[in-house]
This record gives C-alpha cells, sequence and structure tokens, in this order.
C-alpha cells in the first residue's frame, strides 16, 4: 500500500494525507502501550483505504483497543463521549462548570442576569478573585458542526449588555471581567481571530493550542459517564438523566448505579473501570452500601 496515495476524510468533511503517525500518536495519548499500539496498527493498517473516513478509523481501533485496555480505549473514546452527553447542552454545562471548579473558580450553572437593555440566560457564572465571568457553552451533538464567526459575535454582544449593567450595580461585590465561549468541537478562524481581538476567552476540543477541553479533562481526570465501557448506552442515558455526568461521581457515591437495575458483578465491574480511569481508590462498593 503506498501511503501517500492513501487520503482520510475527516468528520469535518476536510480531506487529508493519512498519515500512520497520527494514529499511533492518539493511542499512546489514551495510555496504551507501545505493545498495544503496535497491535492495533498491524490490524487496522491493512484495512485502510482511500478515502475512508476518520470514524471509520476510530472505529477499528477503539474496538481492538476496548478488548485489550478498556481503561485507554474509555480515554481513546472522550471526543464522542462528548457527543454522546447530548441532546441537551446541559450535561455538557455542568462537566465545564466541575473544570472552573477544579480550576479554583465558583460557579452557578443556569443563571438569568440582567443587561443594560434586556435579560439574559447565562449557562455558567464563574467567580474568581473578586472578579466574575459570564460563560456560554455552545454543545453539539454533531461532530461536523463548527462554530463560526456569528457565534462569538452574538455572545460578546450579550456579555456587553450585562457588563454594563453588573458593573454599574453597586450590589454587585465582583467585577464582571469577561465573557467566556466554550464548546465541545471546534470555532473556525475567523471565529477566533475575533475573539482574540475583543478580548473574548474561547475554549474548544482542542483550542488553545494544549490548553482545550480534551487536555483539562485528561488532567484533571474529569471524564464523562459516556466514556466507561461497561455501560450500555441505555444504562448511560438513564444516568445522565438522573443528573449523573461525571465519571467521579460514580466513585464518590456508587449508589447512583443502583436505579440501573444491574447486578452487583456489573456494577463493581463498572466502579472498577472508573477508579482505574480516574486514578481514585476508594472503601469497597459494599462498605459504602452500608
Amino acid at each position: 500500500m503506498q501511503k501517500n496515495l492513501i487520503s482520510v476524510k475527516k468528520s469535518s468533511g476536510e480531506i487529508e494525507p493519512f498519515e500512520i503517525q497520527k494514529l499511533e500518536e492518539s493511542l499512546k495519548n489514551c495510555g496504551a502501550s507501545n505493545q498495544e499500539v503496535s497491535t492495533i496498527i498491524k490490524s487496522v493498517h491493512p484495512m485502510i483505504y482511500n478515502n475512508i473516513s476518520s470514524d471509520v478509523i476510530y472505529e477499528k481501533a477503539f474496538f481492538i483497543l476496548k478488548k485489550i485496555n478498556n481503561v485507554s480505549a474509555s480515554k481513546y473514546s472522550l471526543k464522542k463521549a462528548l457527543f454522546d452527553l447530548g441532546p441537551t447542552g446541559y450535561p455538557f454545562e455542568k462537566l465545564v462548570g466541575a473544570l472552573l471548579k477544579e480550576k479554583g473558580f465558583k460557579t452557578k450553572v443556569g443563571v438569568t442576569l440582567n443587561g443594560e437593555c434586556v435579560t439574559h440566560e447565562i449557562d455558567i457564572l464563574a467567580q474568581k478573585n473578586g472578579n466574575s465571568y459570564a460563560i456560554e457553552c455552545k454543545f453539539h451533538s454533531n461532530s461536523k458542526a463548527v462554530s463560526n464567526i456569528k457565534v462569538p459575535l452574538y455572545i460578546n454582544s450579550r456579555f456587553w449588555d450585562i457588563q454594563k449593567q453588573w458593573n454599574s450595580n453597586v450590589k454587585n461585590k465582583t467585577h464582571l471581567k469577561q465573557g467566556w465561549l466554550v464548546t465541545n468541537t471546534r470555532f473556525t478562524q475567523d471565529a477566533i481571530n475575533y475573539g482574540n481581538c475583543i478580548g473574548l476567552k474561547m475554549l474548544s476540543w482542542d483550542y488553545p493550542k494544549n490548553n482545550g477541553i480534551r487536555k483539562n479533562i485528561d488532567e484533571f481526570g474529569l471524564y464523562p459517564i459516556t466514556v466507561l465501557t461497561s455501560l450500555k448506552k441505555n444504562e448511560k442515558i438513564q444516568l445522565i438523566k438522573n443528573n449523573v455526568i461525571l465519571v467521579k461521581e460514580i466513585i464518590t457515591k456508587p449508589t447512583v448505579l443502583d436505579d440501573l437495575k444491574i447486578t452487583y458483578h456489573n456494577k463493581l465491574k463498572i466502579i472498577e473501570e472508573a477508579e482505574k480511569l480516574c486514578d481514585m481508590k476508594i472503601t469497597k462498593y459494599e462498605k459504602r452500601r452500608k
């Protein structure tokens, strides 16, 4: 197979040359060992064909990785797992709020604030060091969706309206310093350029470089429950309906699994994967039930 003749169609619709090194790197980034990476590459490489979609490559690699290292498979599935938090944006907002708390912010999810002209519903209000931040989360269920320049234009106009009223109100004890825009997919370059120009902090899957959502989730171990390979799809949906969004919530309060009506053995299996994934060890489930 001549590698230079093989192209890959990304989820965004872009076409790029297939590079086996990118697949190797993505597998290593999720904790797969060199031997595991080698096993997956040997299996997947012969199945690559021209104009194959990146999603198909992911599925083939994930299927093998799940069999040999389910914790690494959980991390490898993170991008897809964020989409699986939908269809509403609230679980994603809760995830972003949890990330902010890890960074020392006090947060409130779902806040109505008065602007100078009209009232606005803000996804997250965060406070730290005497400053407040109005944070909007743009959740997409479709991996092809992007946030173009219209999104930061709209978000920033709302922020300015709120900021004028907030900072002129003597009852507010903090300064409303900045607006934020967070998305689980990506921004167009025009959106990024505009955000940088007007001081709107922007966070996406891989932006800023080496400090996007993926990097922050891995750093703080704040994985969504949708990454767990030991949970079935309907079980994930039920947990989300019960407002259980983070893997850590299963570790700290394993009784949230009781509503799933699964066997005790399966509960222990889920907890074990969760503990390994988040690198957290706590008392055994049977002791915590008492």
